[in-house]
């Protein structure tokens, strides 16, 4: 008997899934045909792929080995199926998009208006998360994300990179004059985050090589409150260009220590589960995305 790509597929999601019950979720089916589905694949190879317990599976050898075919399978076959429909269809269709909360206010509400009226028949739902989400608990089609990503169940397309820079706002500067030198940074209200620590590094030239590590004396759990904060006189903060390009060339905030400034780059990214290929609608969402990004300055474009 001949192996038919619903058997890959449901092989495949509940690898990446971890679980029948979840992957049962995933593909819109019971958990009772999850599995007899996986029975008939193993019975059709005559291997078993999938060591199972009560409470979680474990690929074997065999499984291993098939499971990197079955990827370039469905991989191949998904392909073909969006270049034939793409061929002839306008992108439609339900998208859910999820980014934090500084990208999606300044890098992608902005455009929405001018995304809709071009592509009329998308449907978007937006949502913030501060950090990593689940795509699929959480169906989202696409997350785009700050920083370095950690998933491997995930894909990941590069967008761009924005450098961070130290930044304060001019009714601050001219209360407490802006810092000469690195050290006397210690000598001024510092904004930064609640955590990760990391993010309290900023990209400034220390004796010892590495980033300089501040002691904010106001912490914050997002970007986009850290701005606010900034905005209205409250200290210097560390933030990246895509939500403070603007804002610098209005002259609401201002670059503090350029000299001592090394350059750091935040990584954007844009994050889709594994098994799928960029359908159409969210490949033209991205695209119409980052060009608006690298147009308002706040972004520089990574070839991916």
């Amino acid at each position: 008997m001949q192996i038919n790509s619903h058997e890959l597929l449901t092989f495949v999601t509940v690898v990446d899934c971890g679980q029948i019950g979840l992957a049962a979720q995933m593909l819109g089916q019971n958990p009772s045909s999850i599995s007899r589905t996986l029975a008939r694949l193993e019975e059709k190879l005559g291997v078993t792929l999938l060591a199972r317990t009560t409470r979680r599976q474990q690929l074997t050898e065999e499984g291993t080995f098939f499971l990197d075919k079955a990827r370039l399978v469905l991989s191949e076959m998904k392909s073909a199926e969006d270049l034939l429909k793409d061929r002839d269809r306008t992108p439609s269709g339900r998208l859910r998009v999820d980014a934090a909360s500084p990208f999606m206010l300044h890098c992608v509400v902005p455009h929405i208006p001018l995304f809709c009226q071009k592509y009329p028949q998308i449907e978007l739902e937006l949502t913030s998360s501060e950090g990593n989400i689940d795509l699929i608990e959480q169906r989202t089609d696409v997350a785009l994300r700050i920083g370095i990503l950690k998933d491997s169940a995930l894909h990941a397309r590069p967008l761009g990179v924005s450098q961070l820079r130290l930044l304060a706002s001019p009714e601050y500067l001219s209360r407490r004059n802006a810092p000469t030198t690195v050290e006397e940074l210690v000598q001024h209200d510092l904004i930064g985050f609640t955590r990760p620590e990391s993010l309290n590094s900023w990209p400034l030239k220390s004796s010892n090589g590495t980033k300089w590590k501040v002691d904010p004396q106001t912490r914050a759990s997002s970007g986009e409150t850290i701005r606010q904060l900034a905005l209205h006189g409250q200290g210097i903060a560390c933030l990246a260009d895509f939500m403070t390009h603007e804002d610098q060339r209005q002259g609401r905030l201002i670059p503090v220590l350029e000299e001592y400034t090394i350059p750091d780059w935040q990584e954007v990214s844009a994050v889709y589960y594994r098994q799928t290929e960029l359908a159409s609608r969210i490949r033209v969402f991205i695209d119409f995305i980052v060009e608006k990004a690298v147009q308002s300055g706040g972004l520089i474009r990574r070839t991916p």
